[in-house]
């Protein structure tokens, strides 16, 4: 059996306020049973973000001769509405 020495440094408050309540949580997922939730919201609000921002302001430069001077708006309107979809699933599932 390998035996792990013990650090002789007293760490951080804040560190040891971190460990702490990583330890105190029930169950050993990170954000716990919302993780699932978490992550629709943040990949529903960057759908919705970046797709509106594509719409909107459209790059003034372009990197190559084969850019698009625009995004395709209908494909862009659909992945923004789908975001946003999302996103508002995700803030009720976390809400209620």
């Amino acid at each position: 059996m390998l035996r792990v020495s013990s650090v002789t440094r007293k760490p951080s408050s804040t560190l040891h306020g971190v460990l702490s309540l990583l330890a105190a949580s029930d169950s050993g997922a990170f954000l716990g049973d919302d993780l699932l939730p978490f992550l629709v919201l943040a990949m529903g609000g960057a759908l919705l973000a970046g797709n509106l921002a594509a719409i909107i302001k459209p790059p003034t430069k372009h990197r190559g001769d084969d850019d698009l001077e625009r995004a395709p708006v209908g494909r862009s309107i659909a992945m923004a509405v789908l975001g946003g979809i999302a996103a508002v699933w995700a803030l009720a599932s976390l809400l209620t």
